[in-house]
Order: structure tokens, then C-alpha cells, then sequence
């Protein structure tokens, strides 16, 4: 794992990043470098994660920003002071927050049945929740951070002002969402487009009302977004767009510490945030594949391939089944993270035959950002933040330039179902950070984004890590597969023809490329290694960004 490239069939795209002193890894490369200058100035890992994250809101603004949600996990080297919200280990105390929004209060399954939906829309003011964001970025700086709010966002503010380069796969993303129809409202496409179009690659451009409202954040802090002037304005625009979205519901949000949820996979520990997020499916999808040798087969192998895709199936129908809200629903979490239960789920795993649409098991009893930062003193951050779809719910506000999450889309309108929505309740959540350790430390922090990609990414990362020894740009880098449900998955082309033709032969309905398009793709990751002898830290970023690893 702690090696220089192995020249696996496929490779790493490009070199690691190794440094001593602190190490930034984001989606793009302006990003990564506010991140490495705020560890520069002096910050820690907590303040560079927030200030890439702030940044990566105006410069890959389809996919995240202030009118979306943010997930954490943050890694206290030496100890901290424990209690809620952690998870104990040796040498160090690793902490959960969860800055997921809630529904409004009168987001009640009446109320959409009211007006005639058998589903939450996927655009519009009936898909947004109370954005968690900017609430997120404030509590975890408060706790650990050594910057104010005000200096994380500067350099967001900065380049929304004076513009910046749009890179090439922003470029060609962004372009994309506009001819799919999510800037088709005036004000977002005022905000996000020029005469309708999206900006060519290497275009200057500029967000000054998204500027604005940063400006006031980070004059007045959190307030202003939850209970001052731009909650107002969030309220004001809500109720002109048939919204269920007030100012109280804005008042009443608060992000949550929750203690992170964990199971072992030969001799790692690999720790998630529990739900309402779906880490979980990870989790179980791991525990699924441990019950088989992988390592016994090559790596690019349909052998391989086939009990990957098998685990993750088999975790999607318990994700689609039991993941909610645990403040509004029981969400099995022990059971569903037994290791004899993953032995049963795993029984069902046939080695030449594919499953077509597995039930969830019995009891007795979407657009994102990934990024993660290291610093001198050991502390680590892994971090996503969303808008969930392209440009969220299509939904800017007015001239605040804050482009608003359709994390609503999440529940479902089944009275029967955990996940049914109602007032105050989070949504089932795509997001999530990730964070490998062994012996009571963190080994590799890393995430990979793209909606239900997410959960299907930290099992072939992991598996690529701990069963065949990969560094952690070859594991970001090996090609990947994308499960879309019932016998159907994509792959990537780079994944050959010998997997191709293995899976359809297993009775796996075998997809390219564009089967992903619109689905997550094949995600994108980035991690952080940290070499236990040495402690250095190898950064990898992944080849379907245009982000890189940086450090000091």
C-alpha cells in the first residue's frame, strides 16, 4: 500500500503528492492551493478543509455551495475531549458531523398529496431542504478550527469578485447542465450562464451576487444566513415560488455531532457517518465481500468484478429498505453491520450466476464535492459537501447568487416507508466522507463523489487498497463500475474487454460509459495516505477531475 506505482493492468494516471508538513486534495486545482496556503498561513486541517470547501462552491458551482448541505469527519491527533459526536480511539479521537438540512415544518406527506405528487419533484422549491452548509462550516470551526469564518471564506469571495479560469471538466459539466435544462429559470440563468450559454473552458467568470452574499456571512457569520438578512431573502423567495421553505425553518436548523459508525475489513477499520447518510451501505457492502478470498483473483479480473458487484447489490436493497432519519425512524444499524448476518446476505452470492434484484434481508429482533486535508500536527478532515443535482433544485434566489439543494428528493411519499417525509426530518443522504484506519489510527482518508456512485467507490477504493496493496492514486485510478439496479451495470471502457465479456456471462446486463451518464458517472475521489512510519503524507486525486493533491 506504501509503495510507488505497481504498473497494474491500468495504472496510475499521474504521480502521488508527498509532503511532511500538511496535504490538500480537491476536485480543482484552485481549491487545492487556497487549502495548502490556509495550512501555510497557519491554519489546521479543519480550517484548509473549510476554506476548499467555500471555494469549491464558486468555482464548480453545479455541484456544491452556501445552499447546500456538508458532511464531516475530523480526526483530533493526540486526543480530544471526547464525548458526543466521537468515536475514541488510540492516539487520537475521530469526531462525526452531520450539517445535513431538514424539511420544512409543513412539508408533510398531506401537503404533497395535496397537490397531486406520488414523488418529491427533482426541480423546484417542493425539492429544497434547510441548506446545512454554512451552519457545518461554522460549527466545526468553532470547535477545532483556529481561523474565523471570515478567513475561510476569503478566498471564496475573492475569486466570486474577480472571476477565475474555469477549468476543463468544470468546462464541459457545466455545459452539460445547461443543455439538460437545470438553469432554465431566470435567475439562474442570470447567476450561472452567459446569454444562456455555460462558460467555455479557460472563460473568466464572475459570481458577484454569490460574492455578496459571502461578504455578509462572513461579516455577520451563521446568523446572517439562518435568522438575518439572507434568511429573509431565502423566505421571501421561497413563499414568490410556491415554496413550503420559512424563515423559521432556517432559525430552528442546527448541525448535529454524531458518533461515526465503523466494521472491520481484514484487519482495517473503516469508519462512515451513520445515517441519515448512507455510509452504511459501504459498510455492508465490505462486510459482504470479506466473506470472500478477492485477493485469490487478479484485480482486473470478472472474477473480481462479479463479487463486488454482488456485495454492492446485495447492500443496496438494505440501503433502499432501512436508511432514514434516525430521529424519526429505527434504522438497524447493529444487525445490519453483523458479521453473521453479512455471512447469510453473502450465501445468496452465486460465483457464476448474477443476481437480478435482491430482496432486503429479514430480522428477528447524487452532484457533490470530495475533499480531505492533513496537517503538521496529525489532525485529518474528511469532507463532502452538496448540492445533491446538477445546480441542486434549478432554484437561485432571487440576487443572492445562493443556489438551493434538492435534498428533498431523498424522501419518498409512502406512508409505510422509514423514509417518508416530514416536518423537521433529514432526508436519506448520499454524502459521505470515509476514513480507513489501523491500529487506532487513520491509514487513508479519502471519499469518493457521484450520488449512489459513493457507496459503490469506498468498496472498490478499499478493496483496492487492502486486498491488493495499491497506493492510493492507483486506487482512485483503477477503472470502475457504476450498479444502476435489477442485472444492470456500467463499466468504464477502461475496464477491458475481459471483464466485459466475464460479467455478461454471469448474466450481468453490461453497460459502457454513457449507461452512467446521469446516474453519478463513475464518481470522483481524492485521498490522503498517511505512511505510519514516517508519518508523510501521499496525496492522490483522481483522474476524472480536474483537482490534484497538494502538500508541504
Amino acid at each position: 500500500m506504501f509503495s510507488s506505482r505497481r504498473h497494474t493492468p491500468q495504472g496510475a494516471r499521474r504521480s502521488l503528492a508527498l509532503a511532511r508538513h500538511g496535504m490538500v486534495c480537491t476536485s480543482q486545482t484552485l481549491a487545492s492551493s487556497a487549502g495548502l496556503e490556509c495550512l501555510r498561513r497557519g491554519g489546521n486541517a479543519v480550517d484548509a478543509a473549510v476554506t476548499a470547501a467555500a471555494l469549491l462552491g464558486v468555482v464548480e458551482p453545479y455541484n456544491t455551495g452556501i445552499g447546500g448541505d456538508c458532511f464531516m469527519l475530523i480526526w483530533k491527533a493526540g486526543g480530544g475531549e471526547g464525548g458526543n459526536g466521537s468515536a475514541a480511539t488510540e492516539g487520537g479521537t475521530l469526531y462525526g458531523l452531520n450539517g445535513s438540512g431538514r424539511a420544512p415544518a409543513t412539508a408533510t406527506l398531506e401537503e404533497y398529496q395535496r397537490r397531486g405528487l406520488s414523488e418529491v419533484p427533482l426541480l423546484g422549491m417542493l425539492a429544497v431542504t434547510v441548506p446545512g452548509a454554512v451552519d457545518a462550516w461554522s460549527t466545526a470551526l468553532a470547535r477545532f478550527g483556529r481561523g474565523s469564518l471570515a478567513d475561510a471564506l476569503a478566498p471564496a469571495i475573492a475569486y466570486a469578485e474577480e472571476g477565475f479560469a474555469v477549468s476543463e471538466i468544470v468546462a464541459r459539466d457545466w455545459a452539460l447542465c445547461a443543455r439538460a435544462g437545470f438553469l432554465s429559470r431566470p435567475d439562474a440563468a442570470r447567476t450561472f450562464t452567459v446569454d444562456g450559454e455555460a462558460p467555455r473552458v479557460g472563460a473568466v467568470f464572475r459570481l458577484p451576487e454569490m460574492a455578496r452574499s459571502l461578504r455578509l456571512i462572513a461579516a455577520g457569520g451563521r446568523d446572517v444566513f439562518y435568522r438575518g438578512e439572507l434568511a429573509e431573502r431565502l423566505a421571501r423567495y421561497s413563499a414568490d415560488n410556491d415554496g413550503l421553505l420559512t424563515r423559521a425553518d432556517l432559525e430552528a436548523h442546527t448541525s448535529t455531532w454524531v458518533e461515526p459508525i465503523a466494521t472491520d475489513y481484514r484487519g482495517h477499520r473503516l469508519f462512515e457517518l451513520p445515517p441519515n447518510g448512507q455510509g452504511l451501505t459501504a459498510l455492508i457492502a465490505l462486510n459482504i465481500l470479506e466473506c470472500f478470498d478477492v485477493a485469490a483473483h487478479a484485480l482486473a479480473s470478472p472474477e473480481t468484478w462479479h463479487l463486488r458487484i454482488e456485495a454492492i447489490k446485495l447492500a443496496f436493497a438494505d440501503r433502499a429498505r432501512f436508511i432514514a432519519d434516525p430521529e424519526h425512524a429505527r434504522v438497524p444499524v447493529a444487525e445490519l453491520l453483523s458479521k453473521d448476518y453479512a455471512q447469510g446476505r453473502a450465501a445468496m452470492i452465486h460465483p457464476g450466476k448474477a443476481l437480478d434484484d435482491p430482496a432486503p434481508g429479514p430480522f428477528r429482533s447524487s452532484d457533490t464535492v470530495y475533499l480531505t486535508a492533513a496537517d503538521a500536527e496529525g489532525n485529518v478532515v474528511s469532507l463532502i459537501n452538496s448540492l445533491y443535482g446538477p445546480f441542486g433544485a434549478g432554484m437561485v434566489a432571487g440576487d443572492t447568487g445562493i443556489c438551493l439543494q434538492n435534498r428533498g428528493r431523498g424522501f419518498v411519499l409512502d406512508a409505510r416507508h422509514p423514509n417518508c417525509i416530514a416536518p423537521g426530518k433529514r432526508p436519506f443522504h448520499t454524502i459521505i466522507p470515509a476514513m480507513l484506519c489501523r491500529d487506532g489510527r487513520p491509514l487513508v482518508s479519502f471519499g469518493v463523489m457521484g450520488g449512489d456512485v459513493q457507496p459503490q467507490g469506498h468498496l472498490q477504493v478499499v478493496s483496492n487498497l487492502v486486498d491488493f496493496g495499491l497506493n492510493i492514486q492507483e486506487a482512485l485510478d483503477e477503472p470502475r463500475f457504476n450498479y444502476l439496479g435489477g442485472l444492470a451495470v456500467a463499466i468504464e471502457d477502461a475496464a477491458g474487454d475481459e471483464i466485459r465479456q466475464g460479467l455478461l456471462a454471469r448474466g450481468h446486463q453490461v453497460g459502457g460509459e454513457s449507461a452512467a451518464l446521469g446516474r453519478g458517472g463513475f464518481g470522483g475521489g481524492q485521498g490522503i495516505m498517511i505512511d505510519p512510519a514516517t508519518r508523510v503524507y501521499w496525496g492522490g486525486s483522481d483522474r476524472r477531475k480536474d483537482g490534484c493533491a497538494v502538500g508541504w
